[in-house]
């Protein structure tokens, strides 16, 4: 959800009761983040709400410090993170273990985002909280093996030990309740009209 998880959607969808998600390298900078974060919580107005940072790790030649923005959101006291992309390994346990200056180590809910059961087992070792399971349809993730949703579903189902979310063509109560019965704990809905 680059360029559209920005601060008025997050807020909109958080105070909804859902859980909106900032995309970090929407920002171009971590302190760029750090006001989008604080932009996100005026909005919400003292309302009820959660949202976190989304940390996408794509191939680049000259990538940007993952683990600055991770560590800006964290010091904003945002503790819900999603990871996606290539070799997650080391910004999850940044995140799993950063202290921000003058406080003590809290927990913080990392939901991984995969496109195979291989890499779902790899995040469940890494020890995420949750993995967001993308199928084919869910657009922007590139994953390799082009495995549909219904099928990879099914297979987490069987294989993970943790709680997974359905991603990938979702966009209503019908999508919900087929995720429901194939295992998930809930669904992951982009940008609908």
């Amino acid at each position: 959800m680059q360029w559209v998880g920005v601060p008025q959607l997050v807020s909109a969808v958080a105070v909804s009761g859902a859980l909106g998600m900032l995309t970090a390298l929407t920002q171009p900078s971590p302190d760029a983040l750090r006001v989008a974060i604080r932009e996100t919580r005026e909005r919400m107005a003292g309302r009820d709400g959660k949202f976190g940072v989304n940390l996408t790790l794509l191939p680049s030649i000259n990538p940007p410090d993952y683990a600055a923005y991770a560590r800006a959101a964290m010091d904003e006291g945002v503790d819900i993170f999603e990871t996606a992309g290539n070799n997650p390994g080391p910004l999850i346990k940044l995140i799993q273990t950063y202290q921000s200056a003058g406080s003590r180590a809290k927990k913080r809910y990392i939901i991984h985002k995969c496109v195979t059961i291989r890499h779902a087992l790899s995040g469940e070792k890494m020890g995420v909280d949750c993995l967001s399971i993308d199928g084919f349809e869910c657009a922007g993730h590139p994953g390799e093996e082009d495995i549909g949703g219904l099928v990879l579903l099914a297979r987490a189902a069987k294989e993970l030990k943790i709680p997974y979310i359905a991603s990938g063509g979702f966009a209503d109560g019908r999508g919900l309740a087929s995720a429901l019965s194939l295992g998930a704990a809930g669904i992951n809905m982009g940008w609908c009209q």
